[in-house]
């Protein structure tokens, strides 16, 4: 039987225990009065950071009208496809714990792997790029400046990477973030988990969060899971396909990965003029001479670069790239991104975030990555 696409039905019955519960109360109501309250979530793999930073976003979004959420987990990203560093504004609540949903975020960065470990100082960069935008956005320093702005709430979601390189790459978050309060959650290991107490601060600094320190829950006494334990890999592969499900209307009968892959292999791609773009390798080198074998049949990351971001280029999407003529010098991509969007794009970033291999698998079907039909972008 083929496998299904994830979709958004309610299929599992989530447990919050109650100190989680209370934990997300007091970080939404303790503090009555502005500036609104900045959670960063931390702790190790399998905790359940990111069901706790679901439950936390509901919380708020019953006091906020909109949440803004900084996800630096390019491993296992709440909104977007794996890859990314995202900050998203939130104004609709999560019905169901169990499940993640796409969204569009605010803005984003194209990371291009699973993991920080190549490129740490990148990472952060990035991370705190988005940071920066948040505080100029939605956080207010002069009012007579800034009237009418919105002051958001703001929930961090961070990777389970925290011993060594990774440990380090967290403490320089937090001093940066310097955030209200600051969610521990710890797993049954000890050793796997976080130092106690203020452990980003040296021992002179003047400024304390609220540290607020809460177990690991995998079940009740019904059995009922708190944590949705998957496959990390399979789970990035699907949260890949959901994305690039996007493509198709909704109304599209496509409910299985095989009906994704023949859909993607008949899909009429956009027609781009190599000319019009450049392309950056993340975290290797490529010779000249093999740029365009390499990014063939690849997923790649959509950006805008202009002079004041070159070296940090938003990026607007994912994209397939089907097939590139290099005697018409074309290069066909398939992607969710609207036109209108993807003209502005003048840059992709090839990573090591693949095409998964069950969509390359069309039997019966001319090949996905050769196509004499095209859609030109203008």
């Amino acid at each position: 039987m083929d496998s299904k696409l994830e979709s958004g039905s309610s299929t599992a019955n989530i447990y919050i225990p109650e100190e989680w519960s209370e934990a997300a109360d007091s970080i939404a109501y303790d503090s009555v009065t502005s500036p609104p309250p900045i959670a960063f979530i931390c702790g190790a793999k399998n905790s359940g950071k990111t069901t706790f930073s679901r439950l936390l976003l509901n919380i708020l979004l019953q006091r906020y009208q909109k949440v803004a959420y900084l996800d630096t987990d390019v491993g296992q990203p709440e909104f977007t496809a794996p890859g990314f560093l995202s900050l998203t504004v939130v104004d609709k609540l999560t019905p169901d714990l169990a499940i993640p949903c796409l969204k569009t975020p605010e803005r984003c960065f194209f990371f291009g792997d699973i993991s920080s470990k190549r490129d740490p100082s990148g990472y952060l960069k990035y991370a705190f790029t988005l940071y920066d935008y948040y505080r100029k956005e939605y956080c207010m320093f002069d009012e007579s400046e800034h009237a009418g702005r919105t002051e958001l709430p703001l929930v961090v979601n961070t990777p389970g990477w925290v011993k060594g390189i990774g440990y380090e790459i967290l403490v320089d978050m937090l001093k940066y973030i310097s955030p209200t309060h600051v969610v521990k959650i710890n797993i049954s290991v000890g050793s796997k988990n976080l130092p106690g107490g203020a452990f980003w601060l040296d021992g002179d600094s003047d400024g304390m969060a609220n540290i607020v320190e809460i177990k690991s829950a995998h079940q009740d006494s019904l059995n009922r899971s708190v944590l949705v334990q998957k496959d990390a890999s399979l789970l990035r592969d699907l949260r890949i396909m959901a994305y690039f499900r996007q493509i198709f209307s909704n109304d599209k009968p496509i409910t299985t990965i095989k009906e994704l892959a023949y859909a993607l292999a008949s899909h009429f791609p956009y027609e781009v003029p190599i000319s019009s773009i450049k392309i950056r390798h993340l975290h290797c080198q490529v010779p000249s001479t093999e740029i365009f074998y390499s990014l063939n049949a690849t997923i790649v990351g959509l950006a805008v670069s202009s002079e004041e971001s070159e070296s940090l280029p938003w990026c607007v999407g994912l994209g397939i790239v089907r097939g590139i003529d290099m005697f018409k010098g074309l290069l066909y991509l398939i992607t969710p991104v609207p036109q209108s969007t993807l003209e502005k794009v003048n840059l992709l970033l090839q990573g090591y975030i693949q095409i998964p291999t069950c969509l390359l698998q069309v039997k019966g079907c001319r090949s996905p990555y050769v196509s004499s039909n095209v859609l030109p972008t203008s």
